[in-house]
């Protein structure tokens, strides 16, 4: 009996040693919008454009970081935009041991081209008409519906921008403005990049600091096919990348952690 119960014991101990060294290197990204900024408040359209936070947004992103405060974090990451960057730094300014903060040109917002600091009404209803939709309301309703999804709405973007804007007459299109497949693009590899960088210190938790449409845009690259919401101001929306290189969406657009650090 004794030899059978060591002999469990020993297997036990093999099979929980496998079990923990196959589950050692996931990666948990916590990918959050930033504070809100000075051009939220006043409806502009801001993509590679940049405001700073206003005292709302600086308020959200240390109520974040208490939130997120009892979790031990590996790496802090921020697109290369004033308004993320400033949000990591206050999310992380009462942690113990915080990690040295990264940027990545990858995780900016989507490019807006001529509708950059443009008012969000006139970028979103020239988008709407693009789309076959009556006004800027109704664009919003069908994306709330599910009958345009975000990769619609950043590619009826671009198509009003290479018109000209009403607001800047007689001037051409900047050529800047992105498509979806190249928002996708570059914020799939910035974060397979990031969560494998991750994985090479073990795995663990990381913070991302990104952008309204650039979240949604990779989320639906992941295969999201069910929230079409806008993501809140320091939102969380929770990927696990695991030992085996695949994305798992476990959450979208939690504001539980702010709620936390009231």
């Amino acid at each position: 009996m004794k030899i059978v119960l060591k002999t469990l014991f020993a297997i036990a101990l093999l099979l929980g040693g496998t079990i923990s060294s196959a589950w050692a290197a996931d990666v948990m990204l916590y990918v959050t919008r930033h504070g809100k900024t000075m051009f939220n408040t006043v409806e502009r359209a801001q993509g590679w454009s940049d405001t700073p936070l206003t005292p709302a947004g600086v308020a959200v992103a240390e109520q974040l970081g208490r939130g997120l405060r009892p979790l031990t974090f590996i790496a802090a990451w921020s697109s290369d935009a004033g308004r993320a960057r400033e949000t990591a730094q206050l999310v992380m300014k009462t942690w113990k041991n915080p990690p040295l903060l990264q940027e990545k040109k990858g995780l900016r917002e989507v490019c807006f081209g001529l509708y950059e600091g443009d008012l969000n009404k006139n970028m979103i209803t020239a988008a709407a008409h693009q789309a076959g939709y009556s006004s800027d309301a109704a664009l919003m309703e069908a994306y709330s519906a599910g009958k345009i999804d975000i990769a619609g709405i950043i590619d009826a973007i671009k198509r009003a921008e290479a018109s000209g804007s009403p607001a800047l007459e007689g001037m051409k299109s900047t050529v800047q403005a992105e498509s979806a497949q190249q928002v996708a693009k570059r914020m799939v590899e910035s974060m397979t990049d990031i969560a494998r960088q991750a994985q090479q210190q073990g795995g663990g938790n990381v913070l991302v600091v990104s952008h309204g449409l650039a979240i949604s845009s990779l989320l639906q690259a992941l295969g999201d096919k069910g929230s079409n919401q806008q993501l809140k101001n320091a939102s969380v929306s929770l990927l696990r990348y695991t030992d085996s290189g695949r994305f798992v969406i476990e959450s979208v657009n939690d504001m539980r952690y702010v709620e936390r650090g009231l």
